[in-house]
């Protein structure tokens, strides 16, 4: 880490918005709050702007992007996103932050997009990366690992300065920290929303946390089964001390349809469950963005 990295206060404890210089959309340009040099709100054509390499985000949801294209196409990009100049390509840019909105308008066909061009070193492009995702909840648990791994190994944090950066306590980084301690098979489970942190933390306390994992997957365990079952196995006995939890019965076709039918509506993955005394209807989504986009859908008045 060079001597700059060293000396540079963190400016990165006052949220995203403060980072971003207010940025709340194209017309409004605003000096950078934090002291670097920016540009309001320029149009700069996509071609010319890289995704950032350091981005802790890996996965993007196919579909909600498709909707969030759909809506460019006709409302046009409203917030700008937040670029720097390619320290590697003269005349280009990479993303810090906002790459869901740079993907959304390549997807809808767009030639330009608003963006806020700002001066950043290789810590801020990398810590802002990390708040912009942590504070949207846009990180699944193994990713915000790897991104507080990052800024350990690369430029000497510590857990108690991640924590003051990123707005979460010091405890919930180190518990994040602590699945990467399982192996690649666990880690993926949880990249895919088979299984919560609480259950991979929990199975850390057995001597087989992988294979403790794959039976809470296929069994369909709560967080407290896994807690049960790796402490009978520090005790020495086996992992299936007690009746699993019953996998849901299988959905007819109807249901199927109905929840098939639901979810291209939506956008989202949409789980309707039957039970003696009624049932469950469950949508699924990532963001604050796509919940909003959900309650203007149902509370929207039809048109006679």
């Amino acid at each position: 880490m060079s001597e700059d990295a060293k000396s540079k206060p963190s400016r990165l404890g006052r949220g995203l918005s403060a980072l971003i210089g207010e940025v709340e959309g194209v017309s409004r340009p605003e000096a950078d709050s934090t002291g670097g040099k920016s540009e309001g709100g320029s149009e700069i054509a996509i071609d010319l702007i890289r995704r950032n390499p350091s981005q802790p985000r890996r996965t993007f949801d196919e579909s909600a992007l498709k909707e969030l294209a759909d809506s460019l196409k006709t409302r046009g990009v409203l917030q700008a996103i937040l670029v720097r100049p390619d320290p590697k390509e003269t005349g280009k840019y990479q993303i810090i932050a906002g790459e869901r909105r740079w993907r959304a308008a390549k997807m809808a066909g767009l030639t330009s997009i608003p963006a806020v061009v700002r001066d950043t070193d290789e810590l801020e492009l990398l810590e802002i990366g990390i708040i912009e995702n942590v504070q949207r909840s846009d990180l699944n648990p193994i990713e915000e690992a790897e991104a507080y791994e990052a800024l350990m190994k690369r430029f000497g944090r510590t857990q108690d300065s991640l924590a003051t950066s990123v707005g979460k306590s010091r405890v919930h980084i180190a518990n994040t920290l602590r699945l990467l301690q399982l192996p690649e098979g666990a880690r993926e489970h949880i990249r895919e929303g088979r299984i919560t942190a609480g259950h991979a933390r929990a199975a850390l306390g057995a001597p087989d946390p992988e294979a403790l994992i794959d039976l809470a997957v296929d069994k369909g365990l709560t967080v407290r089964d896994v807690e049960a079952r790796a402490k009978a196995a520090r005790e020495g006995g086996p992992i299936e001390t007690k009746s699993a939890k019953p996998k849901p019965d299988e959905k007819d076709v109807d249901t199927e349809a109905l929840e098939a039918d639901l979810s291209r509506q939506l956008g989202l993955d949409v789980d309707i469950r039957h039970g003696k005394n009624g049932g469950e209807l469950r949508i699924k989504y990532r963001d604050l963005e796509q919940l909003d986009d959900v309650c203007r859908r149902l509370t929207a008045k039809r048109k006679l």
